[in-house]
């Protein structure tokens, strides 16, 4: 039998987006989330430090802005596993496709244990007390004005006579 070199991966696996997506869903339970507004708050959860929050979970790289970018098809497809795995339900809507923690989310939750999953929780139950009232529009502004900062912060300042 030959050995296989493949690794696991882990990090922004659907397994890791999936349980970040399932612990902000059973955090609003019984409140039901698009795919947007998960995007926006998985982002802010691990960077809760960007908006004022408990310092972030993940480190604050100069380009974090461009995760929402590729962020969107990992927690689709981690919403997938959950939702095959029963612990998340979708919704058809007149506004589009809504996403709901189902009854075993918690109690799967509660037997994890890890101190990343602690502070997700944490972390999570934090943003949804902060921002789980405000609007489309003004959770958009709001990361908008953070991307802004970004920009400014990392930006390499031009000095005359280098190129």
């Amino acid at each position: 039998m030959a050995e296989t070199t493949e690794t696991v991966r882990t990090f922004n696996s659907p397994i890791e987006t999936g349980i970040r997506a399932l612990i902000l869903l059973a955090e609003s339970y019984p409140t039901q989330l698009d795919l947007q507004r998960l995007l926006e708050f998985d982002y802010i959860m691990v960077h809760t430090g960007d908006v004022d929050g408990p310092p972030s979970i993940h480190p604050a790289l100069p380009l974090r802005s461009g995760e929402l970018l590729v962020r969107r098809e990992l927690i689709e497809r981690g919403l997938m596993l959950m939702i095959s795995r029963g612990l998340v339900t979708r919704h058809a809507t007149p506004n589009g496709f809504m996403y709901q923690a189902e009854d075993d989310a918690g109690p799967f939750l509660d037997a994890l244990d890890a101190e990343y999953l602690a502070d997700l929780k944490d972390r999570a139950t934090w943003v949804v007390e902060r921002f789980h009232d405000m609007g489309d529009q003004d959770i958009r502004l709001m990361l908008t004005r953070v991307y802004d900062q970004w920009s400014r912060e990392f930006q390499i300042p031009e000095q005359p006579g280098l190129f």
